[in-house]
């Protein structure tokens, strides 16, 4: 039988004995009636085939695993075992007579030789199918990580005590369902009940507390009246989750709870379930903000328009800030978010709320002049288009920006913790909204825009490429800021952890010199602040000598005015530096070395305790860096993932998503369960020397900054197999532009085309204070809990953040708008010719 119909071998076996029969015709057409006229066709020629007389003698001496002896059939010799016979005169009477089926099927028997050998081959085939699958499985099963989204955990207005006891049920109709309760507090209750039992949401139930009934005076005639919130299935029963229906009061039966839950909470313990999903939530925010990439811009809606107000910096994102500082260090940041690029974006759909931004600067008598342009904004004027993008991308401060817009509210500066307000005066304090005075500086904030720095040596070489004339370079006044229209002030607050400093800081601005054990020549700066144990100091020039660097650090100044000390050598250690490596923390040595620094700002602090300034508190109003920082962590503007160290291999363990990153969250959602990412694609060259993410990090450690790279991405969502569905490719990895080229329009011929500019960062040390009260709350009833839950904090060391530029890569390359557009939304049904697939992974 040919492979073509070895789909309707089950139709051609029931109609074999048909074949000689009047009514073929019709019980053909009425077995077949949903197979195609041409399918029909050649079934009833392949039975017409079997159904021709045969004269052909069968010998299976040797063949067959049985004994062969002579049988005859209508003058013909056969040599068949036991088993063939049986085989044969079954087809016979099917047929009627000694045709080609007969023949055939007597070949196939199963203990034919050559049939054994066929079928163990092909349960090893389909045994290595299978093994390489779980492998497959395995491997995609490792870069599964759950999806948190930032500051979203249940927040309980009662303390919950697991308490498991009898309750009968009863429901409107007085029908009885016996149950056990799970866990119970003042306002609601969680109770386990049959599978069978039907139920449905904002069901009034009368709960009848059988179980307690002999230890407690109960009510046995009335029972509590609960309300049915939401139903959860499991494999062989059910949980209700219940709320006291209040509307139906019981001041008795709710001072029995009460005296209840707290004489015995200990012994039965707190259900802290939904403390420790905030803890886990909250530590992946502890590494999303201060590192993210992107700086966010709260904006004020007005009558005047849409003006932005606030901008919260990290250790990252401010160098957006210091690009769009001018000559006199005043930010100018509105130039590159004006009135009608805020305006524009307001204006799309809330899905398409994104534009790109082009710029460089100009030096001219000591003065920075801005040129920025948009993407819409060089479409309107394609004229100078090439010549904005060809002469700027040529400047050493091009750079390029991804902006977002996303709607935000006022009330997201809020986050609770998930302890209740009656476990003490402490959360209570903490749980309490922000202040009027606060809330009124951002009642009128309505978006909040992403400005992210996407600006690579690729695209930059590709913009560069672009040919213009230099006599219409006057013509490029049309992108500049005017000097004499100064934008609007943007007040900037940076993402604060806790002081780490166990000893109050004091500002003293004085000369220093700064000496590296072996190395010359001294570096001068001054003093930024000055502790018993501690420097921070701003360097003239750039510090070159690594962490953990011993100097001896002078005083000049300080000197002429103490005789009690020398100053002038005092022993150092540098335990941080930024990234220019012009600002240092240190540290005094230990011991003795570190003795006189130490004496010495003791008796300096003592004696100028009422003249030293602390270190100033930054914020105009208390609070509103943090109220930003929430606001912010509710509405992130791309994907990231934190890695933790498992022997020598960082691995990822936990994700973020944005609602606006359509394209890219389906990606990694595609080989993933429910509520996870997976990140495998990110790993694919696991395997190599050079792998991305484990050669980034050791890298990042060693630069003490982040590493930025382009990931472009073919992506085929009908393929089953991952490597085939998702292709990703580093732009390190490609040999030229015109290879780059080659895949982008590979891509989007076979499927689509995704993107990225990635970012890895190292974390930094975690911050304790918004994690601190409801750790001690976890410890209080399960120690061993809190413990691993900080163990797993501490282990987090990177972070990774994927921010999609795919609209930018491909109007780096000329991509028509049309195709742009069929990319982004492409319908995931589109079928893929496997050749070219395959042969980008070779290529």
């Amino acid at each position: 039988m040919s492979q073509d119909l070895q789909q309707y071998s089950e139709i051609i076996k029931q109609l074999k004995s048909m074949i000689n029969e009047p009514e073929f015709n019709q019980v053909l057409v009425q077995l077949t009636r949903d197979i195609p006229r041409e399918k029909r066709f050649l079934i009833k020629m392949e039975l017409k085939r079997l159904a021709r007389p045969c004269m052909r003698s069968i010998d299976l001496r040797g063949q067959v695993d049985g004994e062969c002896r002579l049988y005859e059939h209508a003058g013909i010799p056969h040599y068949l075992d036991d088993i063939a016979i049986e085989v044969f005169e079954q087809q016979l009477r099917i047929f009627g007579h000694f045709c080609f089926g007969v023949y055939e099927a007597v070949l196939e028997t199963e203990n034919n030789f050559r049939v054994m050998r066929d079928k163990a081959a092909a349960e090893a085939a389909q045994a290595q199918r299978k093994a390489e699958e779980d492998v497959t499985g395995r491997a995609l099963n490792g870069y599964n990580v759950p999806v948190v989204n930032l500051f979203s955990y249940s927040i309980r207005e009662h303390e919950r005590m697991n308490f498991a006891v009898a309750v009968e049920v009863f429901n409107e109709n007085r029908v009885s369902i016996r149950g056990n309760s799970v866990d119970i507090s003042i306002e609601g209750m969680k109770i386990k009940v049959g599978k069978e039992a039907l139920f449905k949401p904002g069901e009034k139930l009368s709960v009848y507390f059988r179980g307690l009934e002999d230890e407690f005076a109960m009510d046995k005639r009335h029972g509590i009246a609960y309300h049915v919130m939401k139903i959860s299935r499991l494999p062989d029963a059910q949980h209700l989750m219940l709320r006291r229906a209040k509307e139906f009061p019981n001041a008795a039966f709710d001072q029995f709870l009460e005296n209840f839950i707290h004489g015995n909470k200990r012994r039965y313990k707190v259900n802290i379930s939904n403390t420790i999903d905030a803890i886990r939530n909250k530590m992946l925010e502890q590494y999303f903000s201060p590192r993210s990439p992107s700086l966010p811009v709260f904006v004020d809606t007005t009558e005047q328009g849409l003006i932005p107000r606030y901008a919260m910096t990290n250790e990252v994102n401010r160098e957006i800030l210091a690009y769009w500082n001018d000559e006199n260090e005043d930010l100018r940041l509105g130039y590159l978010i004006n009135p009608t690029r805020l305006s524009w974006l307001a204006e799309q759909s809330t899905t398409a709320r994104v534009t790109y931004v082009y710029s460089f600067t100009h030096l001219q008598n000591e003065k920075i002049y801005f040129y920025s342009a948009s993407a819409q904004e060089l479409e309107q004027k394609e004229e100078l288009k090439s010549l904005f993008l060809g002469f700027g991308s040529r400047k050493a401060s091009w750079r390029v920006y991804k902006l977002q817009m996303a709607d935000m509210s006022p009330d997201q500066a809020h986050v609770p913790l998930s302890i209740p307000d009656s476990v003490g005066v402490k959360i209570k304090r903490q749980n309490h909204p922000p202040s009027a005075r606060l809330m009124a500086k951002l009642k009128n904030l309505r978006h909040i825009v992403h400005i992210t720095d996407i600006t690579s040596e690729s695209g930059q070489r590709q913009y560069s490429s672009q040919k213009f004339s230099r006599n219409n370079l006057p013509h490029l006044r049309a992108f500049g800021h005017a000097k004499n229209r100064i934008p609007a002030e943007i007040k900037v607050h940076r993402v604060c952890f806790q002081d780490k400093r166990l000893e109050t800081r004091y500002l003293l601005r004085s000369n220093i010199v700064v000496k590296r054990n072996g190395a010359a020549p001294a570096l001068s700066g001054v003093s930024e602040d000055i502790s018993v144990h501690g420097l921070r100091i701003e360097l003239a020039q750039e510090f070159l000598g690594e962490l953990d660097t011993q100097v001896e650090v002078a005083f000049p100044k300080l000197q002429e005015i103490t005789r009690t000390h020398n100053v002038m050598e005092l022993k150092y250690r540098v335990i941080h530096h930024n990234v220019e490596r012009n600002i240092l923390h240190l540290k005094a040595m230990e011991g003795e070395e570190g003795k006189s620094a130490r004496a010495f700002f003791d008796d300096l602090i003592k004696q100028n305790r009422s003249s030293l300034k602390t270190y100033p508190e930054e914020e105009e109003i208390p609070g509103i860096g943090h109220a930003l920082r929430c606001i912010n962590a509710r509405n992130v503007p791309s994907m990231a993932f934190v890695l933790a160290k498992e022997n020598t291999r960082y691995v990822p363990q936990g994700g973020i998503i944005s609602e606006f990153d359509n394209n890219l969250n389906r990606l990694a959602t595609h080989f993933s369960e429910k509520g996870n990412l997976n990140v495998e694609f990110m790993f694919r060259d696991r395997k190599m020397t050079d792998a991305f993410v484990q050669r980034g990090i050791k890298q990042v450690k060693a630069d003490n900054n982040v590493l930025r790279e382009e990931l472009f991405i073919a992506y085929d969502p009908s393929q089953k197999e991952s490597r085939m569905a998702i292709i990703p490719r580093l732009d390190s990895r490609f040999i030229n532009d015109e290879n780059r080229l080659n895949f982008i329009t590979e891509a989007m011929n076979r499927g689509q085309f995704i993107a990225l500019h990635i970012m890895l960062a190292t974390t930094g040390k975690p911050d304790l204070e918004m994690l601190q009260s409801e750790i001690n709350y976890v410890s209080v009833y399960a120690i061993h809990r809190a413990k691993e839950l900080e163990e797993k904090l501490w282990s987090i060391c990177a972070c990774a953040h994927l921010i999609d530029i795919t609209d930018e890569v491909l109007m780096r390359y000329n991509v028509p708008k049309v195709d742009r557009d069929r990319n982004r939304e492409l319908d995931a049904t589109y079928q893929v010719e496997l050749g070219g697939i395959r042969a980008m992974l070779q290529a």
